[in-house]
């Protein structure tokens, strides 16, 4: 994406905000141990708003009677410092490449502040951080209480992230691509993967399948932590140490997606270690396999996640009722919540810049947000059946499932954007 994306992003939200000061930091370098780092990743917002990558950044609107302004500030180029950390555009660069009224180094924040902020009342930050951006911002406000040539001064307080995140819910067609992009890398991946696992290999190495291929197909990285859980290790959600080894006649899920031009894809597949599903396997693959389908179908513009939801759970019980696990009448042991045993979780999120992009789910008089098009959202029923629950048929204890689809919200429905990952009993061993 250009400038002039960037630039009408930052338009559009100065439209949404009342006379005031609008203030959003990029991330900072995240310490692993030590003195190493992690991997720079900038904040989510700040990139959807200035393409920028760089740490040590600040984006600053002004708005009052009509009139805008706004304001970057950015690392000063010091090359005892470059010779370290690698260039840095610096003031002068950053002038030339954004479409903003003012620049200055980030080391004159707090002095530029005290400037920006007069004559302001109301301040638009993000009010849940803690970080130094916005701790400064509040010295300086106080500061400004008590200054005498200030006669109004910074005292209503609002989050910023609520406009962000509203812009946000509803992709363009450059997000949608870049989105499509990710996951022509993570079809491969998935693919690839299938085609390598094997009884005896660690979990772990098959994570490293997948990552090659990310890596391989130019994505930037992993758009969140894969799991790997071979067997029982599925029916924990959040699975990730990923160290255990694959076995003869398990199922292996895999929750794996990568991100591409800071756009995340989200995937899970579960398939037979050794290429072939079992036949209580398949039965209860098979089922949910159907239920996702059911529910991706029912997707369409002025739908809701709250209606999917009660579709997933009334027909993930039905079908747990018809393959014995579950007894009882379908009506009362979802009004008991029963079922939520083995579906503890919800059907979806929306996704986007972040993996689980927080998007509102509901306005602020608690109104579910209907379905529009360009939202995505990713679409993941599951059954997760622990080796050591007696209530469960023996032949399905030990089993973990979910199958995931990222899905775009169009004017006629919808579109898995994620189709061409194979996920049906016979896609998957013809791969195997």
């Amino acid at each position: 994406m250009n400038e002039s994306t960037y630039k009408q992003r930052r338009d559009r939200l100065q439209v949404m905000m009342k006379d005031g000061v609008a203030i959003l930091g990029n991330a900072r370098l995240q310490t692993r141990s030590n003195d190493t780092e992690y991997p720079y990743r900038p904040n989510s917002d700040f990139y959807y708003l200035t393409g920028f990558e760089e740490d040590n950044a600040i984006l600053l609107f002004s708005k009052k009677e009509g009139l805008y302004k706004t304001v970057l500030f950015v690392q000063k180029k010091v090359p005892e410092m470059e010779l370290w950390t690698g260039t840095r555009l610096g003031v002068e660069a950053a002038k030339e490449r954004f479409d903003v009224d003012e620049v200055y180094s980030s080391d004159t924040y707090a002095e530029q502040l005290k400037l920006l902020l007069a004559e302001q009342n109301l301040i638009y930050f993000d009010l849940f951080s803690e970080d130094k951006v916005y701790t400064t911002l509040k010295s300086v406000a106080k500061e400004m209480l008590h200054m005498r040539s200030v006669t109004i001064s910074p005292r209503t307080f609002s989050d910023i992230t609520k406009l962000t995140q509203e812009m946000r819910l509803i992709k363009s067609a450059d997000e949608v691509a870049l989105i499509r992009k990710a996951l022509s890398i993570t079809e491969t991946a998935h693919h690839h993967a299938m085609q390598r696992c094997s009884a005896g290999m660690r979990e772990y190495e098959l994570q490293a399948e997948y990552e090659y291929i990310f890596k391989k197909g130019g994505a930037y990285s992993d758009a969140y932590t894969t799991i790997i859980a071979g067997g029982n290790n599925a029916n924990t959600l959040h699975y990730i140490k990923n160290d255990e080894s694959l076995k003869e006649g398990d199922l292996v899920l895999v929750d794996a997606g990568c991100e591409y031009g800071f756009y995340a894809s989200d995937i899970t597949r579960t398939y037979p270690v050794n290429g072939t599903f079992s036949p209580a396997q398949k039965e209860l693959y098979e089922m949910i396999l159907e239920v996702q389908l059911k529910i991706i179908k029912a997707i369409k513009p002025n739908g809701s996640k709250k209606a999917l939801q009660a579709l997933s759970e009334r027909l993930l019980t039905e079908g747990m009722v018809s393959l014995g696990i579950l007894d009882g009448h379908v009506k009362t042991l979802m009004d008991e919540k029963v079922h939520k045993k083995y579906y503890p979780h919800g059907i979806g999120h929306w996704m986007g810049i972040d993996v689980h992009d927080p998007c509102p789910y509901s306005d602020e008089n608690g109104e579910e947000i209907l379905f529009t098009p360009g939202m995505v959202l990713t679409i993941e029923p599951g059954i997760y059946l622990p080796e050591d629950d007696m209530d469960v048929p023996e032949k399905y204890r030990g089993i973990g499932i979910r199958i995931e689809d990222d899905i775009l919200i169009t004017k006629e429905g919808c579109e898995n954007l994620s189709s061409g990952i194979a996920k049906t009993v016979q896609e998957i061993e013809n791969l195997s």
